[in-house]
């Protein structure tokens, strides 16, 4: 029996001996593995890193642009209110080159007028016959109806009928 003690007392050992030596090899993967996955995750806490500091140059890269855009923008708005007064500035002054020259025009017909008032009919028709029907209704137009009457008289018929349809319009 006590033989049977002993055997079965080493078989156990050497039971215990393989589930040691199982559990060593057990160890050693684990901390191979272990190993392993440190250097995976620094690996990935790199790139983590990496992307972290591509997502702030990105950012301030974008912030730049966006800068640079809206200094651009108040540049063009600038220009823009520039032209646009000095487009208003140059209608004013149009404006009032015409108004001025709608003046020279009324004092020089005016002038006209009573140069043609002045004279005799029969030389003021004369005068008249000669020029251009559009202008020679213009300064009809300018003079009063009794020496528009007397002038149109001493014209030719043709040339007195194309002036009184003008004058009608």
């Amino acid at each position: 029996m006590k033989v049977l003690f002993v055997l079965i007392f080493i078989y156990i050992n050497v039971l215990a001996l393989e589930t040691s030596e199982k559990l060593f090899e057990c160890t050693e993967i684990f901390k191979a593995r272990k190993s392993e996955l440190l250097v995976e995750l620094e690996r990935i806490d790199e790139q983590k890193q990496a992307l972290s500091a591509l997502k702030v140059a990105t950012e301030e890269l974008l912030r730049k642009k966006e800068q640079k855009v809206s200094q651009s923008e108040d540049i063009v708005n600038k220009k823009l209110d520039e032209i646009t007064q000095k487009e208003n500035s140059i209608k004013k002054m149009l404006q009032k080159n015409e108004d001025v020259l709608k003046k020279i025009q009324e004092i020089k017909m005016d002038k006209i007028a009573q140069t043609f008032s002045k004279m005799k009919a029969a030389s003021a028709a004369n005068i008249l016959s000669d020029m251009d029907t559009k202008d020679a209704s213009m300064i009809l137009t300018s003079l009063k109806p009794k020496t528009v009457g007397k002038i149109l008289s001493k014209m030719d018929a043709k040339k007195a009928s194309k002036l009184i349809m003008l004058l009608a319009k």
